[in-house]
């Protein structure tokens, strides 16, 4: 996906290699469960760096073909939950809408202080989202159907006799039956690192309401048949993988669920085992010397559910390997968005997660809706091919928005479903998973024992362009990435640097600096004008090369990687000036003083463009000190000088600068 650009600003034709980027382009960022304010997680681990894409291919491909979207996730059992915990505790007084309208503002507040600039957050309960989500979704279910992909299936929910109630899935605690999973704990039918598995699996399974070990009764659902798409999901990521921008430990995660169904047994019961040969169903069995357990591998997942429960009888311990297992629509919740009567299933609600995977499209209907574009208007940003769809999450939802909304996706072409879904049917978005925020070197979760703080305490201590940058430099395509800010840790020593500040400083110390110097210097020698000149060729190239580097990296989602390049960029920036200025000075030599004030404007220039969605408050006022339209931050112009973006070079006046201005401010904290 590269196209040729010929370069004509000199005298010799150079032909780069660049990336391709879409007509329009759908950014989504993972939605927030609507029972808690955001965190630190959300936003340095997924909001900062879906909007900074946004913002980026606004400048790219212009404002008006990019539309931002995002919402509370309003729905589900852990909604249910905190809100019953807290009217318990007479620490919240009204209804279960009332509570997530309550956390849907206060998320919203916060992240317009963070100035993200979200087209639409809605809510999937509330507002103008709610007729058309509840519209959305019953034409997910009931094409799922109609085009047959779904199946009833019943199973044993966890029910409570003590307190005579179903229990919903964060009722049920126990440990996840998935080998190898490091999961703190695990729910009914998904753990809290979202491996799948059905609720008989459930290792030691407690009710929260009873403390008592739960009960086993039928109910039944409607299922997505996402254990039929072994083969539509292994050609959609062999595609995937040989894309330039896709990160390895995205298919490498999607991968591990990509096998065949299969049951771990500890040798030390493999006599009882040999036992049962000829009562199983049909596998293979595998040992491995260097292993502890043995290995039966089945060929679908029903098999391998008939020997779970053999295996159960005999009470021999086993656990199940990742695979891809029917997906659960619909439960019995009463929170939830109604499902429709389909086959003699009434009084269903849609399960939260296969509702959250189609919300951005309802939000997307929303936001169209609001514009009076038309009903199918939503169909030209996310069903065709002149449009990509980009979904920002966290690592812990790979399972969902790698393989079952994949899946789901392709199952609504009909009932003959192609991997690469034609025009005119939902087009399969690009994930970017980042890994976990850790909070002083440990995994932080607003529901484990390692409190974050929360996004708003955050602002009490750093800018919003500092906290941008920090969590761009993170490394969280990568690994996980420690947050470790100076005023929070209880054993930093006043000495020490605040590393949260490291890529601040680049922007509050050096940019900053190299800013100030260029009108300061414009206003005392060159009566508030950029003086006209050529630039010079070595400043040129430099900022050339950095553009094409800087559009190759932000279409890889290297945002890491970025904050590196401005770095070398922008210091390199400023000891050149200092370097020259000084030069010109001791020798009293009036145009390489003019040169190096021409060269440090151009490369202001550079510098303000490519960190124009990283520190948009900082980058915005250099723009409106240099008096200039917001067509300064076009990339079709993006090679052009600054001289370019002016009527009349020689007469442009830049707006004055007062003494001691601040383009990139640190916070007043850090003033003390």
């Amino acid at each position: 996906m590269t196209r040729a650009m010929e370069d004509k600003d000199d005298c010799t034709e150079v032909i780069y290699d660049r990336p391709k980027f879409p007509k329009r382009a759908v950014i989504t960022a993972g939605m927030p469960y609507g029972n808690k304010e955001l965190h630190l997680g959300h936003i340095g681990g997924v909001f900062i760096h879906a909007d900074t894409y946004a913002r980026f291919l606004r400048d790219r491909i212009g404002k008006e073909n990019v539309i931002f979207v995002s919402g509370t996730d309003c729905y589900g059992s852990p909604i249910v939950e905190s809100h019953g915990q807290l009217v318990d505790s007479e620490s919240f007084k009204g209804g279960i809408e009332d509570f997530v309208e309550h956390y849907h503002h206060l998320q919203k507040k916060v992240l317009e202080e963070y100035h993200m600039d979200i087209d639409l957050f809605a809510a999937s309960s509330l507002g103008a989202a709610v007729k058309i989500h509840k519209e959305v979704s019953n034409e997910f279910i009931e094409k799922l159907y109609s085009n047959g992909h779904m199946t009833k299936i019943t199973t044993s929910q966890f029910y409570d006799p003590e307190r005579n109630v179903f229990l919903n899935g964060r009722q049920v605690i126990g440990k996840c039956p998935i080998e190898g999973c490091s999961s703190e704990r695990g729910y009914a039918d998904e753990c809290s690192l979202g491996h799948q598995y059905m609720p008989v699996d459930l290792i030691d399974p407690k009710s929260t309401l009873s403390g008592k070990k739960p009960e086993m009764k039928d109910v039944t659902n409607w299922y997505f048949k996402l254990d039929e798409y072994y083969s539509l999901l292994n050609e959609w990521v062999a595609y995937i993988e040989e894309m330039p921008n896709c990160r390895t430990s995205l298919t490498r995660t999607i991968k591990e669920f990509l096998k065949l169904p299969v049951i771990y047994v500890k040798k030390d019961q493999s006599d009882v085992l040999n036992s049962m040969k000829d009562i199983l169903p049909k596998h293979r069995l595998i040992d491995e010397n260097n292993k502890a357990s043995l290995v039966l591998e089945f060929e679908n997942i029903k098999e391998r559910e008939e020997a779970c429960l053999l295996l159960a009888e005999k009470s021999i311990r086993f656990r199940t390997g990742k695979t891809l297992v029917p997906f659960r629509l619909t439960g019995n919740i009463e929170w939830g968005v109604p499902a429709p009567s389909i086959d003699g299933m009434d009084h269903l609600t849609f399960w939260v997660w296969p509702e959250s995977l189609w919300a951005p499209i309802s939000f997307i209907k929303t936001y169209l809706n609001q514009l009076n574009r038309g009903k199918d208007a939503w169909k030209d940003w996310w069903c065709s091919k002149e449009s990509e769809v980009y979904q920002f999450i966290g690592e812990d939802n790979i399972y969902f928005y790698g393989l079952a909304e994949m899946g789901m996706f392709m199952a609504m072409q009909g009932k003959d479903p192609i991997a690469y879904p034609p025009e005119g049917q939902l087009q399969l978005p690009n994930l970017i998973a980042n890994s976990h925020v850790l909070f002083l070197d440990k995994k932080a979760s607003s529901s484990g024992n390692v409190k974050p703080p929360t996004a708003k305490e955050l602002l009490d201590y750093y800018t919003v362009d500092q906290l941008r940058a920090h969590f761009l430099g993170l490394s969280l395509g990568v690994r996980s990435a420690s947050f470790q800010p100076k005023p929070l840790n209880p054993k930093a020593s006043e000495k020490d640097k605040d590393p949260v500040l490291k890529e601040g400083n680049l922007l509050t110390n050096v940019l900053n600096r190299v800013a100030r110097s260029c009108f300061y210097t414009a206003q005392q020698y060159y009566h508030g004008k950029i003086p006209i000149g050529n630039i010079s060729e070595d400043v040129m190239r430099e900022s050339k090369d950095t553009i094409l580097q800087f559009e190759k990296l932000m279409y890889r989602y290297e945002f890491h990687t970025l904050m590196d390049l401005m770095d070398v960029y922008i210091r390199n920036m400023n000891k050149r000036w200092v370097k020259n200025m000084k030069l010109a000075e001791e020798n009293q030599d009036s145009k390489l003083h003019m040169q190096v004030v021409i060269d440090g404007f151009h490369q202001l220039r550079t510098a303000i463009v490519l960190m124009h969605s990283i520190a948009p408050e900082g980058t915005e006022m250099v723009r409106t000190y240099l008096n200039l339209n917001e067509d300064f931050w076009d990339w079709h112009k993006i090679f052009q000088t600054v001289y370019d973006f002016m009527e009349k070079p020689e007469e442009h006046p830049l707006k004055f600068l007062e003494p001691k201005v601040d383009f990139f401010k640190k916070h007043p904290s850090q003033l003390l």
